[in-house]
């Protein structure tokens, strides 16, 4: 009986093992899911039909009979694709039975397309359930029970069936129940793998899809925009996912006053990108139809509390510039102080800051007041350019910010932010960010 063990067991892995590599092409799985087609039963009885007659060539003669694993090529035929495909499968491994000669031979052809229609008309009745490894190991076993009572009817004489049953009945029944239940393991796992797997394109092309659409959503510097002599001007948003929380923004409220936005918006994703859509709206809307800032941000900030379930909030700081004087009115809302670059000298800007926009209906902002000269530039950015880490979470701070800007005070604002960017990357030395970066550099030319 040990022997009996061994040898089916064996053959066993090598079919696991051939069933694991096609099933890694996905054959297996597409052909299942469109099993009641001709073309997935004519396939997989075939398969079905090759595993037999490897189980019948792999298989040992026992007082006249060939035990083997034959039958799991019928059961895993019907059980993925019906009938139709098990006794194709049947016919084939136990035709090649039949060649084979002994004993047993045409109550193993009677059994093997048995088994393989018994299994299909199951996987029609009971669906998928059938694939289930543990009722495709009890399946198998019954199946391979049921094999043994038909040798036992057709075998004559009877004592000589009853000698080849009762040596071979356990490790037959055994290794055949485990042989089919550990080829269901296979294909659930392969199934479940190429869900995930879809599941994740899925969701890669909707990140993409948002991140195009965010990407959209920020104005963009041309020769037409802000196509004025007098100011230059220079953004960028470094997302550190596919889609971040960071936005800039700025337009012209008349011919000579020039408004800009930089924000900041809670968490990641996908509901911080869409509240950063919200948010950018809400305060263009604001800031262009109220000509007081700081009640323009109150109007903002409670048009954001407004419907706020998900409780995100949004960091902000907004200015308004006057072309012709170098006024500059502006508005923080809990954001990051911006740096006004004058001459060989980097000066933060640090005004009452109020409280973020969405954080609580009902607060009040104060407008803060500074002149800009002409061949002054300020330099806005998000906390994500001073808090970027290096591996020993050394974060860049104000002050390597404050003296990187004093090296390019002479750069034009485009190089400010190449410079900027690159005295990041050399701090960070490598270490993944895990904050967006946004930066604006503008420059009052007179």
């Amino acid at each position: 009986m040990g022997t009996v063990f061994v040898r089916l067991a064996g053959t066993v892995s090598v079919l696991i093992v051939v069933a694991f590599i096609i099933g890694g092409s996905d054959i297996l799985i597409r052909l299942h899911e469109k099993r009641h087609s001709w073309k997935s039963m004519i396939v997989f009885g075939l398969a079905g039909g090759v595993f037999g007659i490897y189980g019948n060539l792999a298989g040992m003669t026992i007082n006249g009979a060939v035990v083997s694993v034959r039958d799991i090529g019928p059961m895993m035929a019907g059980m993925m694709s019906g009938p139709a495909a098990g006794l194709i499968a049947g016919i084939i491994a136990g035709a090649h039975r039949l060649y084979l000669g002994g004993i047993t031979a045409q109550a193993c052809i009677v059994a093997t397309c048995l088994i393989g229609v018994i299994c299909g008309l199951l996987s029609m009745v009971f669906k998928d359930k059938v694939l289930q490894p543990k009722w495709a190991y009890v399946i198998g076993m019954v199946m391979e029970s049921m094999h043994l009572c038909i040798v036992m009817i057709m075998v004559r004489p009877i004592s000589t069936a009853w000698g080849i049953v009762s040596e071979i009945a356990i490790p037959f029944i055994v290794i055949n129940g485990a042989g089919i239940g550990i080829l269901m393991i296979i294909i659930r796992r392969i199934a479940e793998h190429r869900v995930a797997e879809a599941e994740r394109n899925r969701l890669k092309s909707e990140l993409e899809l948002a991140a195009r659409i965010q990407q959209s959503q920020l104005p963009l510097i041309t020769d037409k925009f802000p196509g004025r002599d007098e100011i230059s001007l220079a953004a960028s948003m470094q997302p550190a996912k596919e889609v971040g929380g960071d936005f800039y923004d700025f337009f012209f409220l008349d011919p000579d006053h020039f408004a800009m936005v930089i924000a900041d918006v809670s968490g990641k994703g996908i509901p911080a990108a869409l509240f950063m859509i919200r948010s950018k709206q809400t305060i263009h809307t604001c800031v262009h139809d109220e000509p007081d800032l700081a009640k323009a941000i109150i109007k903002a900030n409670d048009s954001l509390c407004e419907n706020n379930e998900e409780e995100l909030f949004v960091t902000a700081w907004v200015g308004v510039l006057e072309i012709s004087t170098g006024s500059l009115r502006y508005v923080s809302a809990g954001h990051n102080p911006p740096v006004l670059v004058a001459g060989r000298q980097a000066v933060y800007i640090k005004g009452r800051s109020g409280l973020v926009l969405g954080g609580m209906e009902g607060a009040r902002y104060k407008e803060g007041t500074m002149e800009v000269m002409p061949g002054n530039k300020l330099f806005l950015y998000t906390d994500g350019v001073t808090e970027a880490e290096n591996e020993s979470h050394d974060q860049y701070g104000e002050k390597k910010l404050q003296n990187c800007l004093k090296e390019a005070a002479g750069q034009t604002v485009d190089q400010v932010l190449e410079t900027v960017k690159a005295d990041i990357v050399k701090h960070a030395a490598g270490a993944d960010q895990f904050d967006d970066m946004t930066m604006i550099c503008l420059e009052l030319k007179g």
